[in-house]
């Protein structure tokens, strides 16, 4: 957690700021590394804090404006959506090409070894590139300089053995911080008894093992989820959530091109005559839990006021309900792309 989020992007971001510590020897006039500076600076940090309303709410905590409060208790989630998440996009065309693209290393294998789970050649493409990531560091920032070896922080060739202990102990979003810290909070949310604090969250914490224990073994302990009204659930794990249209309407010229194509893809090719009618909902739930509204519902709301969530990546496997998922989730296709 801290390692990726913190330490990382702390040391690349004081080197492209020029603000990294500079012997006497050295000149920060020299580092062609260093862009991020006044308007450039300021700039970046605008755009940085305009993606806000194009994030998802499960997203949650959006990176503030760097250029504002990176030094003021800026945290490491926002760093970790900042600087792997935004930065690719963000960096390119600020940073020289040559930079740019050594630094697109780590963000490739970090996206890849905070999986939640790896492949073999996921493993092996994460420790060529950490290799290459960390060599290439030496040769465009320290250049072979004594008065520039303190800028090869542990956090420069300590990843490199991750791929490696990945094998041993499994991805990082298994064993990372974040579900220690959280775990934390929530039993802390669950004091009752502030005269004797710790005595208290300590039999919350056992309370909750004895619990896991017996779902564990027994796990219809768990009551099922009742269906949310006014919802229509599907067999690959997408439910649809109200707001929904009364009566099935006409689409446009384009929306008519996409399902019609959709349809001669399943092997259910439509004459050319055939005019589609939808019903289009507002909401939908993915598998993993995360909800996504349409645009539909969405443009009638202001956008500094919301966080956008219909950018979402859906995968569908054809099944019984497909057709028909396709049929409906038509709106949330055509808006996200």
């Amino acid at each position: 957690m801290h390692l990726f989020s913190l330490n990382s992007p702390d040391l690349m971001i004081l080197l492209w700021r020029g603000k990294f510590d500079c012997e006497k020897t050295d000149n920060r006039a020299s580092w062609d590394w260093a862009v991020l500076q006044g308007n450039t600076w300021k700039e970046h940090g605008k755009a940085v804090a305009s993606c806000t309303p194009y994030m998802p709410g499960s997203f949650d905590r959006p990176p503030r404006n760097p250029a504002e409060k990176i030094n003021s208790g800026y945290k490491a989630w926002e760093f970790l959506l900042y600087f792997y998440g935004l930065g690719p996009c963000l960096f390119f065309g600020v940073l020289p090409d040559k930079y740019w693209e050594h630094y697109c290393k780590s963000v490739r294998v970090v996206q890849l070894l905070t999986q939640n789970s790896c492949n073999s050649n996921e493993l092996n493409e994460s420790n060529i590139l950490f290799t290459k990531f960390s060599d290439e560091f030496e040769s465009l920032y320290v250049q072979r300089r004594t008065d520039r070896i303190h800028f090869v922080r542990p956090s420069i060739h300590t990843p490199s053995h991750i791929p490696f202990e990945t094998i041993r102990v499994g991805p990082g979003a298994i064993y990372s911080q974040w579900t220690m810290e959280r775990t934390i909070g929530n039993l802390g949310e669950e004091i009752k008894q502030h005269a004797n604090p710790y005595a208290n969250i300590s039999q919350r914490g056992v309370r909750h093992c004895q619990v896991n224990a017996l779902v564990a073994a027994i796990p219809d302990l768990i009551p099922a989820e009742a269906p949310v009204h006014g919802s229509r659930e599907f067999d690959n794990g997408y439910i649809f959530l109200a707001a929904t249209d009364t009566a099935a309407r006409e689409v446009t010229a384009l929306e008519v091109q996409a399902i019609r194509q959709y349809y001669l893809t399943a092997g259910d090719p439509q004459s050319e005559s055939w005019i589609p009618k939808v019903v289009r909902w507002a909401r939908v739930k993915l598998p993993n839990g995360q909800i996504a509204r349409s645009r539909w519902k969405e443009d009638v709301m202001a956008l500094n006021s919301i966080r956008i969530s219909r950018n979402v990546k859906v995968s569908i496997s054809y099944s019984t309900d497909t057709l028909n998922f396709a049929y409906y989730f038509l709106r949330f296709k055509l808006d996200s792309t």
